[in-house]
């Protein structure tokens, strides 16, 4: 990709950046009510069975994810023309999402300014260490990386640390403005907690909240995770390290059923997103559409996606994910080049 087709493919994105306030209205009430309405039935239901109870509450966690794309958007200032408005209604879906606004806009603005950068790893991405990391690491750090990796760890216990616990608290040398947007959220989070817990019971409110809020935080982190952990993806030291190309081969085409990409709210034009953040999620498959260097892409589908469950580690001479299996025998190839013949 030459500089002057980098420019050309920016420019040609840039075209959907607009927003439409028709649009984006519609896209929060046909996102907020049902969820609420979902809500309901999840609880009503609970006096028959809790089995019967899941249908809506599976339900809910998907308009649930679909809230939470309509924060994401919020924190890159696009699904609104006003940033105070952006703020405001980012700042009511993070109360909903378990999200601040502030405390996470800064961490997803660096982790799209470093996506695929083996330097600059660390704040907003999901932890990857390269095979010789792994190789030169201690036993500690391994057995803790194993652990993360874990899928039950991953998908299970992640959305219960992420949003629940580490959301919770203001980054150390945060600004005054951020700290004081997660303590408003975490005050309405508590607020609203205890009123419905004041309404309806906190055992019928853990139960129905608990189950949406697992459901949709598996399925976050999952998006997340495959959307940068797939075949072929793009991670290269700073001084290689080239924005656009970060943006379209190291972020993946998640092409979904036409009903999941509604609920995920076209994130799985993911490639769109980075390269121009500021086009808001009901353009993103337009965007694709449109232009025709990103119709060529790495894809992936649901059944494809489900291969990168065993991509482990970066493998930077083949530039590809490997298993923790495919590592070792890297490692052990490489022991027996390096070692020295017997005399």
């Amino acid at each position: 990709m030459t500089l002057e087709s980098t420019k050309q493919l920016r420019k040609q994105v840039a075209s959907f950046e607009q927003t439409t306030i028709k649009q984006s209205v519609m896209q929060i009430i046909n996102t907020v009510v049902p969820f609420l309405i979902l809500w309901f039935l999840a609880y009503q239901s609970l006096s028959v069975s809790y089995w019967l109870t899941l249908v809506p509450a599976i339900l809910a966690a998907g308009f649930l994810v679909r809230m939470f794309i309509i924060f994401h958007d919020c924190t890159h200032y696009s699904f609104l023309k006003s940033r105070r408005a952006n703020r405001v209604v980012g700042t009511f879906m993070g109360v909903l999402t378990l999200f601040p606004f502030d405390q996470w806009g800064h961490d997803h603005a660096i982790h799209h300014a470093t996506s695929g950068n083996l330097d600059k790893r660390g704040t907003g991405d999901i932890w990857t260490l390269t095979v010789e990391e792994y190789k030169a690491a201690s036993f500690k750090l391994r057995l803790g990386y194993r652990l993360y990796r874990n899928p039950i760890v991953l998908f299970g216990l992640g959305p219960i640390y992420q949003f629940l616990l580490k959301n919770r608290f203001n980054h150390r040398g945060a600004k005054q403005k951020e700290r004081n947007n997660t303590y408003l959220t975490n005050v309405l989070i508590l607020a609203l907690a205890g009123l419905l817990c004041w309404a309806i019971g906190w055992q019928a409110f853990l139960i129905v909240q608990g189950t949406i809020f697992m459901i949709s935080g598996a399925a976050g982190i999952w998006l997340f995770y495959v959307q940068h952990t797939f075949e072929d993806s793009y991670f290269e030291e700073d001084k290689d390290w080239e924005y656009v190309k970060a943006a379209v081969e190291g972020s993946s085409f998640y092409k979904l059923p036409k009903l999941l990409q509604w609920l995920t709210g076209n994130i799985g034009f993911h490639h769109v997103h980075h390269l121009n953040p500021r086009v808001p999620n009901y353009k993103l498959e337009e965007a694709h559409n449109n232009t025709l260097p990103l119709q060529n892409v790495p894809t992936i589908t649901l059944a494809t996606s489900l291969k990168s469950l065993k991509f482990r580690l970066w493998d930077e001479e083949k530039k590809d994910f490997v298993s923790f299996k495919e590592a070792k025998e890297v490692m052990r190839k490489s022991v027996s080049i390096h070692a020295k013949p017997e005399l």
